[in-house]
């Protein structure tokens, strides 16, 4: 007995039908039109930054106000300045002295603050008034501010 007699062959298609054709062009194509799409979509964005050539500008057209990013000392003089005005002197250099203590980096913008704080009594209360408030905070800067606003 040979070989050939025990093995039975299965006959070969020689025409594997559209169906598996498809599949192939679509595995080598699909991947590199994937690849060049994400590439164009990537050198078409301004990572420069510069919204004059962006083409996203015309959705940001719509709006009103731009959002501009604000320093946290910035922000803290603002809202303690107006809590002068609301309320006293005294109130905003004990919170003033709060988050200083709270955000140590907010330290080394404390002696800005208080003598802003001091102008602004000075403005608010009259020079006398604003002195009676004075308290030792950031190194008595608030002092300051009421005495270079006075004279």
């Amino acid at each position: 007995m040979t070989h050939s007699a025990n093995y039975t062959q299965k006959p070969r298609r020689a025409h594997r039908g559209p169906a598996r054709r498809i599949g192939r062009t679509l595995a080598l194509v699909l991947p590199v039109m994937l690849v060049l799409s994400g590439t164009l979509a990537v050198t078409s964005v301004n990572w420069s930054g510069n919204s004059e050539d962006s083409m996203l500008t015309a959705s940001a057209d719509d709006l009103s106000v731009p959002a501009k990013s604000r320093a946290p000392q910035d922000i803290l003089r603002d809202r303690l300045l107006v809590e002068l005005q609301e309320k006293n002197p005294g109130v905003a250099l004990t919170h003033l002295q709060r988050e200083v203590n709270r955000h140590p980096s907010l330290a080394r913008h404390c002696m800005s603050i208080a003598r802003a704080l001091g102008r602004a009594a000075v403005h608010a209360y009259g020079p006398t008034r604003a002195q009676s408030y004075a308290r030792p905070v950031c190194d008595t800067s608030f002092a300051t501010g009421v005495a270079r606003t006075a004279s």
